[in-house]
């Protein structure tokens, strides 16, 4: 693994992808970074001293008109000019990029593919599942929540990206693989990133 790699998981709920970013970092023997970007972007508001889940929701704040599709002056690096009422994505945006400029790391969602963009060693994967798979993981790791609320979750991540990034959640074209959890094992799915990721290196 060349000394900076870094890797970002986009992801369908339900479908592991939490669960194989965390193996690709024990295999990176370096860091997950998920929630904690979160907290490290509101204590540089100063709001640190929230609890996680208003952190959260204030994390995916957007215009209440917003149709999904549109970031106000991005630039290539996508994160300097953006909605000035949503001050958590410019700070979520800054912390990813200094953590990616010091170590190899995995980052989990937080539209991670579209802020590391002009990093040549960062390598973009989406993880997604039919919807029987997602409900049977939800039975055993998501307090048994229905696909309603599964797909919910889904409707609030596609539109907070379409809409920071411009780009359309799930495209095939935004990541180097997309894969079907339905078909490969959590364990499989990593290893098979993992590969990519060696094997890219090594041309």
């Amino acid at each position: 693994m060349k000394e900076r790699t870094l890797i970002t998981i986009s992801r369908q709920y339900g479908s592991g992808g939490k669960e194989i970013a965390e193996l690709l970092a024990k295999k990176m023997e370096t860091r997950c970074y998920d929630r904690q970007i979160l907290y490290l972007a509101a204590e540089k508001l100063g709001d640190s001293d929230l609890d996680m889940d208003t952190i959260l929701d204030m994390s995916y704040k957007m215009p209440d008109n917003s149709i999904g599709s549109f970031m106000e002056g991005v630039n290539s690096l996508g994160y300097e000019t953006i909605p000035s009422y949503n001050k958590m994505y410019r700070e979520q945006a800054k912390v990813i990029r200094k953590i990616a400029e010091k170590e190899s790391a995995v980052f989990l969602g937080r539209c991670a593919d579209v802020v590391l963009k002009d990093y040549p060693e960062c390598y973009n994967f989406f993880i997604y599942a039919d919807a029987e798979f997602r409900k049977e993981r939800a039975k055993e790791f998501y307090g048994n929540k229905s696909i309603k609320e599964l797909e919910k979750e889904n409707k609030t991540r596609e539109r907070y990206y379409n809409y920071y990034t411009g780009q359309k959640w799930g495209e095939p074209l935004n990541y180097d693989l997309m894969i079907n959890t339905s078909r490969f094992s959590i364990r499989k799915a990593a290893d098979l990133i993992w590969d990519y990721v060696m094997s890219s290196q090594a041309e």
